[in-house]
């Protein structure tokens, strides 16, 4: 078989933190990261931040960019086109580096407050340069930061995944094989781990070792340049099936055995913005290491 270059394979916008992502074919990357992408949460009447890691139905909800607005949609519910604020930040939020932001007006609120099934509010950051990045995960705050946990920009390869599949599969043999020697009913069919799980904003494909993002320093695409900023710890959140929002044992059964590491359990890196521009499907990716 002839090598093949790495590429950009998919790219996906999370405009709303925790809510499914739209996968697009283009995308923008400013300084604080993809154009949209998680500039929107939900936090609850004192402000905290809600996300799937305890309410798994939000994984069911999507938020697709309809240039500047998002729409939102969800089974069994009608689709809301949600306008960007532009009055000043006006609910104050308990998020890390950030203490208020505007809100996105009582529609919004009501629809994501029946999604839920409790009163919500659905607000926007006006300027991830009011965030700013931490030390401790690679960046300063005079690199922007929208709502998401630590990087700008989540970068994951189909080699590593291909990897991680291949020891879930063995996790889930052995414990078939555990149930047949006990007697025991045997564990449900397994299904493949499916990228979504870990929400990357970037995915590479092509000839690569498994887990090579671990030692990127740079990464070249299209007009975009990334540098590392810290590889990205797994929580529960990777256990919920996107497609069921059931939550399982995998990924971070797997990640334990195999990936851990001062404390946590790791897939992907987080980069952050050097050159901004654009990046297509399909636009060959240039690495060199740290």
């Amino acid at each position: 078989m002839p090598l093949t270059a790495p590429v950009v394979s998919a790219m996906t916008v999370f405009p709303v933190k925790s809510f499914a992502g739209t996968p697009v074919e283009s995308m923008e990357v400013g300084a604080s990261g993809p154009r949209g992408d998680r500039r929107w949460m939900l936090v609850d009447a004192d402000g905290v931040t809600l996300t799937a890691r305890k309410h798994p139905r939000m994984l069911a909800a999507v938020a697709a960019p309809e240039g500047d607005r998002v729409r939102l949609s969800a089974p069994g519910m009608p689709s809301l086109l949600v306008d960007v604020p532009d009055g000043p930040p006006d609910v104050p939020v308990r998020l890390s580096r950030l203490d208020a932001a505007t809100s996105a007006g009582g529609d919004a609120d009501a629809w994501c407050s029946q999604l839920l099934g409790r009163s919500v509010r659905l607000v926007h950051l006006d300027d991830p340069a009011r965030r700013g990045m931490s030390a401790e995960h690679g960046g300063s705050p005079a690199d922007p930061l929208a709502l998401v946990d630590t990087g700008p920009v989540h970068v994951t390869t189909t080699a590593s995944l291909r990897r991680l599949d291949g020891w879930a599969a063995e996790l889930h043999d052995e414990r078939v094989e555990r149930a047949l020697r006990a007697g025991e009913p045997a564990p449900e069919p397994r299904r493949p781990l499916d990228m979504r799980r870990f929400r990357p904003n970037l995915v590479v494909d092509g000839d690569l070792a498994p887990f090579a993002e671990d030692g990127w320093g740079r990464l070249v695409a299209g007009a975009v340049e990334l540098r590392f900023a810290d590889r990205c710890g797994r929580c529960v959140m990777t256990t919920i099936d996107p497609d069921t929002q059931v939550k399982g044992r995998e990924p971070l059964l797997s990640l334990a055995r195999h990936r851990r590491a001062d404390g946590e359990v790791w897939f992907g890196v987080q980069m952050v913005p050097v050159r901004t521009g654009r990046i297509r499907a399909g636009d060959r990716v240039e690495t060199s290491d740290r």
